[in-house]
């Protein structure tokens, strides 16, 4: 790990699935919980304090300070590790994600630039090409977007710009691709 580079950890996530005795695979029972952060929408199995059942979509907080209900941080895992409810509500949980913060994304629309002298970030989201890529950057050169809906109303014929960066978020969670715009390169997880 290079250490002039901060760390990218989440303070707080989401419950993608609770068991209340944890799996199989664990040496004794405990209550665990399957969750993703908000920020950098980081996998992990985390242990739960036995006073504080959770439901899924509960949020709770992961962050250095007391955590009142995760006793403590199991690990990262993959997305292939996820329980068969939590893997269902992965796409929920990333589009409510989206939702609550849609500026931090509109704002990727106003701020992207070039990968390379052949690829530009825009182009990295599903459905964007050269003609929709060119179409975006003339119309941010008049004033940022505000919001997905200005953004669809003044760049004709764009597909969706919140669906394509939800279906990124979970491609780059997948490893899909060698670049990454939302989700940061972590060590390969645990299992």
């Amino acid at each position: 790990m290079d250490p002039q580079k901060p760390l990218k950890k989440d303070d707080w996530a989401v419950v993608l699935d609770f068991l209340s005795h944890g799996h199989h695979g664990m040496e004794r029972s405990m209550p665990m919980a399957q969750i993703i952060g908000e920020n950098y929408f980081s996998l992990l199995e985390v242990i739960i304090r036995e006073d504080a059942p959770l439901r899924i979509g509960d949020r709770v907080y992961i962050g250095d300070d007391k955590r009142d209900k995760v006793k403590y941080i199991q690990g990262r895992i993959e997305p292939k590790d996820l329980t068969v409810a939590a893997k269902e509500e992965l796409p929920i949980v990333v589009k409510e994600i989206v939702d609550k913060k849609p500026q931090m994304f509109v704002d990727f629309f106003n701020r992207s630039g070039p990968v390379s002298t052949r690829l530009h970030q825009l182009e990295l989201l599903p459905g964007i090409g050269k003609k929709h890529l060119w179409a975006i950057l003339e119309a941010r050169k008049d004033k940022p977007f505000e919001s997905f809906v200005d953004l669809k109303k003044r760049v004709p014929l764009l597909p969706d710009p919140e669906k394509a960066i939800i279906k990124r978020i979970l491609d780059e969670m997948e490893d899909k691709d060698k670049y990454r715009i939302f989700v940061p390169r972590f060590e390969k997880a645990r299992r």
